[in-house]
C-alpha cells in the first residue's frame, strides 16, 4: 500500500484572504506543518498572521456569493 502525498493548496508568494477577514489581502510567507504563515499585503511591517487552509479562500467576492446561495 502506497502513502498518498497531498500538497498544499496554496504557495508562498501567492495571494489569498482569510474567511474571518476577506477585505485584508495576505501574502502567503510559508508553509509549515499544516499551517500557513502570511504578511499583509499592504502593511509588510505588520506582525504575521497563522491560518489553517480551511480559513483561507481564493476570492472572497465567489465566498460570499457561494454562501448566499446556500441560504
Amino acid at each position: 500500500m502506497s502513502k498518498q502525498f497531498v500538497q498544499n493548496k496554496y504557495n508562498a508568494g501567492d495571494i489569498t484572504y482569510a474567511k474571518a477577514n476577506p477585505t485584508l489581502k495576505l501574502v502567503i510567507r510559508r508553509y509549515i506543518d499544516q499551517v500557513y504563515y502570511c504578511k499583509v499585503q499592504d502593511d509588510p511591517e505588520r506582525k504575521e498572521l497563522v491560518y489553517f487552509e480551511r480559513e483561507l479562500v481564493d476570492n472572497p467576492l465567489l465566498e460570499a456569493k457561494n454562501k448566499k446561495n446556500r441560504n
